[in-house]
């Protein structure tokens, strides 16, 4: 991360944190802060500093990522005979442990050195869970809890807008659209997640081309490191087709409904904030 960069995170945890201080303060129990930001948005690593930082206010935080309770890649293969081959592929609803999630999220406030909150971690690489045994464990109840995902948040598309599909995908592998409306079903189950946040912070991309380009060049720089199962630039162009649909819905959508909007241009500096 170049110096800009590094200091435009630095003050926008902080200003995020003060925004927030009043209410983790008066919290009675572990406070859940989310913060939703499409591919690339940089939100794990927006995340990684609110906790350095909250830490230096005295603040036991913890930071957990969505993306660590995806299923197992030998669920998900259940999941492509069961339902559809789409499935296959990390990333949609449907294709998290929400039910271990929010477990977690309910053990928090009693956890200690008797009573340890373990949680998944995903190896991205391997594409499928670390073993148990590698679980970080969290023996100390947190004041602050960050959640970060990915279209943290979103509610389900009405019915009229699954209709025609959004790309070559969808056009070609999903015809009948039996796999985004299956999406857009678990998406329900996500709910009771997303009541369980005290507020909700959205990092505002300009729009899905821009995303689509932050995304590409994580992978590059993953491919010049030669990371196992990096894609090259047609295997992220389909990989990245199965989150467009959902990506346009957050895009026009969460804004709305955050507590907070960070709102970016496309070189990924902020241009606004504002708070409801």
């Amino acid at each position: 991360m170049n110096n800009d960069a590094s200091t435009q995170h630095s003050a926008l945890a902080e200003h995020l944190l003060d925004q927030y201080a009043g209410r983790i303060a008066r919290a009675r129990r572990p406070y859940v802060l989310g913060l939703s930001g499409l591919q690339g948005s940089g939100k794990s690593t927006l995340a990684r500093e609110m906790k350095a930082q909250a830490e230096k206010r005295g603040w036991p935080t913890e930071v957990l990522s969505l993306d660590d309770f995806y299923y197992a890649r030998s669920e998900r293969e259940l999941l492509a005979q069961q339902i559809h081959p789409l499935l296959r592929t990390r990333g949609v609803p449907g294709t998290h442990e929400i039910e271990l999630l929010l477990s977690v999220l309910a053990a928090l406030p009693h956890a200690s050195d008797k009573l340890p909150v373990s949680y998944p971690r995903f190896d991205k690489g391997r594409d499928t869970r670390t073993p148990p045994s590698r679980w970080p464990r969290i023996t100390r109840p947190p004041r602050l809890v960050i959640l970060e995902g990915w279209a943290l948040g979103i509610r389900p598309q009405l019915q009229a807008a699954l209709q025609a599909p959004v790309n070559e995908l969808e056009y070609r592998e999903d015809p009948d659209g039996d796999w985004r409306h299956w999406v857009n079903k678990q998406l329900r189950g996500y709910q009771p997640l997303w009541r369980k946040l005290d507020a909700l912070i959205v990092l505002q991309a300009p729009n899905w081309d821009v995303i689509r380009q932050w995304r590409s060049q994580q992978e590059e720089e993953l491919l010049a490191r030669h990371a196992p199962l990096a894609m090259d630039a047609s295997a992220m162009l389909r990989f990245l087709a199965h989150f467009e649909r959902l990506s346009r819905h957050a895009l026009a959508t969460l804004p709305a409904v955050a507590d907070t909007c960070v709102e970016y241009d496309d070189q990924r500096h902020v241009t606004g904030i504002s708070h409801a």
